[in-house]
C-alpha cells in the first residue's frame, strides 16, 4: 500500500530505509539477540508496562464509557467507542505488512512514526476533557476523532513493532516477556484505580477526567522513550519483494493451505465477535443499578487485577505448554464472565464480572498475538501478523454494532449471547487448533524420519 504512495525522502529517512544491512548468518542474528536479550527484556517491559499503566486511566471497558455517558445519552456514541477500542488497533495491520516484510529495520517505524501517530493524540484526549465544561457535543467530537486517531495510528505501527518482539525474543520466552510486562503495567494500574476513584469522585466533571487523561498521557509518551532504547538484531530480507497485487494474491492460497492456521483463525474471529458486550458491561450496571462514579472505578480495579493475574500466570503457562492452553482458558474464563453479567442478581456480582473479563485481554494480548508468530516462517511473519489482526479487527468492529442493536432489545440478551459465542470458540480452540509450536516439531521429525531409517 504504501509502496503505491510514492514514499517521499523524508519518510524513507525515518524508517532508515537507505541505511546498509550488514549480511549475517542465522547464528549471528541468534547471538547478538542472546547477547542484547537482557537489555531488550527490560526496556521493552518498561515500555508495555508504562503503556498499560497509562492505558488504565482511560480504560475502554470503563472510563471511556463513563466518560460518553456524561457528554450524551446515546448508546450509538458509546458503541462507537467500543468499535474504536475493539477494533481500530487491529484493522490497518493487513495494509502495512507487505511493506514492513521489505524494512530490514523494524524500530524505526515504531519509534519515529510512532511518536506522531500513538502518542500525539492522547494529548488531543486530554484538551477534550478540558473542552466538555462548555461545549460537550464538541467535547464528544473531539474525544472520538483523537481515541480514533490514537486506535488507528497504533495499528499502523503495530506490525513493525510485532516483528520487533517476534525477533528480539526467543519463542519459548516471549510468553513470560509479555507476561510480567503486562503483569507490572496492570498492577500498578490496579493500584493507581484507587486513586483513579478518588480523582472521579473527589473532583466535580470534567476536571476528574482532565486528571485522568492527563495521567495517561504522561505514562503513554514515557513508554515511546523506552521503545527507543531497542537494540534490534538487523535481518537481511530474505523474501522476494511482492507487488501488492500479488500479496493480496498470495492471501486467499495462504488460508487453503495451511490448515491448522485456517482453522484458529476462524476460532480467532468467533472469540472476537464474543466480545461485543465487553463494552456495555458498565452502562449495563449504571442503568440498572445507578451505581455510583467510585463504584465504577472500583470495577476498574478488579478488572486490572483480574488482568494482572492473568499476565503473568497465562505468560510463564504459554511457554511451558503453548499459546493455545493460555488462550483456552481465557476463553473460558470470559464465557464465565459474559454469564454471570447475564444473570447477576445484584450489583455486587460486577466486581467479580470485572475480575473475570480482565483476563480477557490478558489472554488476547499474551497468547491470541503472541501465538500468530509461531505459525509462520520469520520472513513471512508480518504477512500472518497482519491478516490475522486485521480479520480479528473487522470482527471486533462489527461486534460493538452488533451488541449496540442487541443492547435495545435488553443486555440481558447481548450477555447471553456474547457467552455463547465464547463458548463456541473455546470448542474450536481445544478440538480443532493443534498448538502451532508442537506442530512444527512433530513435522520436522516427521520429515526426518525418512532419513533415520535410512541411517539405520
Amino acid at each position: 500500500m504504501l509502496r503505491t504512495l510514492k514514499i517521499q525522502p523524508l519518510l524513507r529517512r525515518m524508517l532508515q530505509m537507505d541505511w546498509p544491512v550488514q549480511q549475517c548468518s542465522e547464528v549471528e542474528i541468534r547471538a547478538e539477540r542472546d547477547r542484547n536479550y537482557r537489555w531488550n527484556f527490560a526496556v521493552n517491559m518498561a515500555d508495555v508496562a508504562s503503556f498499560f499503566f497509562g492505558l488504565s486511566f482511560i480504560s475502554a471497558v470503563t472510563i471511556v464509557p463513563l466518560f460518553i455517558s456524561k457528554l450524551t445519552d446515546s448508546t450509538l456514541a458509546i458503541g462507537l467507542a467500543a468499535v474504536i477500542s475493539q477494533g481500530a488497533w487491529y484493522l490497518p495491520q493487513i495494509f502495512t505488512a507487505n511493506f514492513v516484510e521489505r524494512l530490514p529495520r523494524k524500530k524505526p517505524m515504531v519509534v519515529n512514526l510512532g511518536f506522531f501517530l500513538e502518542r500525539l493524540p492522547m494529548w488531543v484526549i486530554v484538551l477534550s476533557a478540558v473542552v466538555a465544561a462548555w461545549n460537550p457535543t464538541l467535547a464528544l467530537v473531539l474525544f472520538l476523532f483523537a481515541y480514533a486517531w490514537h486506535g488507528f495510528g497504533a495499528g499502523i505501527v503495530a506490525t513493525s513493532w510485532q516483528d520487533l518482539i517476534a525477533r528480539c525474543f526467543p519463542a519459548e520466552r516471549r510468553g513470560r516477556f509479555m507476561g510480567i510486562s503486562l503483569f507490572i503495567g496492570a498492577l500498578v494500574g490496579a493500584i493507581a484505580a484507587g486513586f483513579s476513584a478518588r480523582l472521579l469522585a473527589g473532583f466535580q466533571f470534567p476536571l476528574n477526567f482532565v486528571y485522568s487523561f492527563a495521567i495517561a498521557a504522561v505514562a503513554i509518551t514515557i513508554s515511546w522513550f523506552f521503545v527507543s532504547l531497542t537494540r534490534e538484531p538487523v535481518e537481511p530480507i530474505k523474501s522476494t519483494p511482492q507487488s501488492t497485487r500479488q500479496f493480496w494474491g498470495e492471501l486467499p492460497r495462504i488460508l487453503r493451505r495451511d490448515t491448522n492456521y485456517r482453522h484458529f483463525l476462524i476460532s480467532r474471529l468467533i472469540f472476537a465477535l464474543a466480545g461485543m458486550g465487553m463494552g456495555f458491561v458498565t452502562v449495563a450496571a449504571i442503568q440498572r443499578w445507578g451505581i455510583s462514579d467510585s463504584m465504577v472505578a472500583g470495577f476498574t480495579a478488579a478488572f486490572l487485577i483480574g488482568q494482572t493475574a492473568g499476565n503473568l500466570s497465562l505468560g510463564f503457562l504459554a511457554d511451558k505448554r503453548g499459546h493455545m492452553v493460555s488462550l483456552e482458558i481465557g476463553t473460558f474464563i470470559t464465557f464465565l464472565a459474559f454469564t454471570i453479567a447475564w444473570l447477576a442478581p445484584t450489583e455486587q456480582w460486577y466486581y467479580l464480572v470485572f475480575f473475570l473479563l480482565g483476563v480477557n485481554p490478558a489472554a488476547t494480548l499474551v497468547s491470541g498475538m503472541m501465538v500468530v508468530f509461531e505459525f509462520s516462517r520469520p520472513e513471512k511473519r508480518p504477512t500472518y501478523i497482519g491478516l490475522t489482526n486485521t480479520s480479528v479487527g473487522i470482527a471486533s468492529m462489527l461486534g460493538p454494532l452488533i451488541g449496540a442493536a442487541l443492547a435495545l432489545l435488553g443486555y440481558s440478551w447481548l450477555f447471553m449471547i456474547s457467552a455463547v459465542l465464547s463458548l463456541i470458540a473455546l470448542v474450536g480452540f481445544r478440538w480443532w487448533v493443534k498448538e502451532p509450536r508442537f506442530a512444527q516439531v512433530a513435522a520436522l521429525e516427521t520429515e526426518s524420519a525418512p532419513d533415520k531409517a535410512i541411517r539405520l
